[in-house]
């Protein structure tokens, strides 16, 4: 009996050392040290973040200043899908990587998405909706083919990877971590990626070996993004799970403002001790949410909504100002 309670404490405590390495073997030490903080900061408070648009730069993190005395810790931006000059447009993706160098060296933690065009067109941009558009639909055949190696949409999409990954090499070459969310929102039914549960997982275990094995990009911490389950047409997180290898933190995404208690538990169980985070949201949570619902590693309001979303001013100033939530100040002391 004895032998089976120490074989189980050695389980254990191997267990926990492997949850606070990141999945990438190769990881970099910045990697390392930046997910060993995030889970030395669970249960002790929830980092602020915010994001800005390609063609708004850095506008919103400095709004939250304006409007709180504060910075958020979490910076993030989108590498853009849209044409050139326009809200998302894929011209602004250099200044996006320097304005990570520019926030990271400020004390920021960066965060990065990708809003990718999808790998049935040749072309670098693309539209919000219609044919081609980020929220378009594969066909059974056009995700097959994009599964396969070799095709035409696979070896498209494998393009459109190896841009992102020359942006992301910068980051790394200058010792800067990254906490990467792509292909986001899957369990919903409005991207391109938002298939089965099957051709996400397959397709995300694609990118993630695609940047980490093909082009050695070991800066990364990768994200599971999901979205809040009260949406109409969208399935359970667990559904499209790519698996404990290739996930190093869990998010959702909750526009409703209604937190429920159903997502957090749901998410903490999928992950089983991994990290949590609110990837984006609208209205953001009350101090009396985050004393409730305590892993949340970071929120990230979503750009124009800091003010649409949360027109109460002292809502803001208080929940920036709160116990529950660390800013860009107390982080770096």
């Amino acid at each position: 009996m004895r032998k089976l309670i120490l074989t189980a404490a050695m389980a254990a405590l191997s267990l926990c050392g492997f949850a606070q390495k990141p999945v990438n073997p190769n990881a970099s030490p910045e990697a390392k040290a930046l997910l060993q903080k995030i889970y030395d900061l669970q249960d002790k408070t929830c980092l602020a973040g915010q994001h800005n648009y390609p063609l708004m730069s850095d506008t919103y993190t400095e709004r939250v200043h304006n409007l709180t005395d504060k910075y958020p810790v979490v910076m993030g931006q989108d590498f853009g899908y849209s044409e050139p000059n326009t809200l998302d447009g894929i011209n602004f993706r250099q200044r996006t990587i320097d304005n990570c160098i520019k926030w990271h060296d400020k004390g920021a933690i960066i965060t990065l998405m990708w809003h990718a065009v999808p790998p049935t067109t040749r072309a670098n941009y693309t539209i919000w909706k219609g044919e081609n558009g980020v929220q378009s639909q594969l066909t059974d055949k056009q995700w097959k083919d994009l599964l396969t190696e070799g095709t035409e949409i696979n070896n498209t999409w494998k393009s459109q990877v190896d841009v992102i990954a020359f942006y992301l090499r910068q980051l790394q070459d200058l010792n800067i971590p990254v906490i990467f969310r792509p292909y986001h929102e899957m369990n919903g039914d409005w991207f391109w990626w938002c298939s089965n549960g099957d051709n996400y997982k397959k397709l995300y275990t694609m990118l993630w070996k695609r940047i980490t094995e093909y082009h050695g990009i070991n800066n990364l911490l990768w994200v599971f993004n999901a979205n809040e389950l009260g949406n109409s047409n969208v399935r359970e997180y667990s559904v499209f799970y790519p698996g404990d290898n290739y996930v190093d933190i869990l998010a959702t995404d909750f526009y409703s403002g209604n937190y429920e208690k159903d997502d957090y538990e749901k998410l903490l169980k999928l992950g089983n001790g991994k990290p949590v985070a609110i990837g984006e949201c609208g209205i953001m949570p009350t101090p009396e949410i985050l004393k409730k619902q305590n892993k949340w590693a970071w929120f990230m309001c979503w750009s124009e909504f800091l003010e649409t979303a949360n027109q109460d001013w002292g809502k803001r100033h208080d929940l920036y100002n709160s116990a529950e939530v660390m800013t860009l100040d107390e982080y770096k002391k």
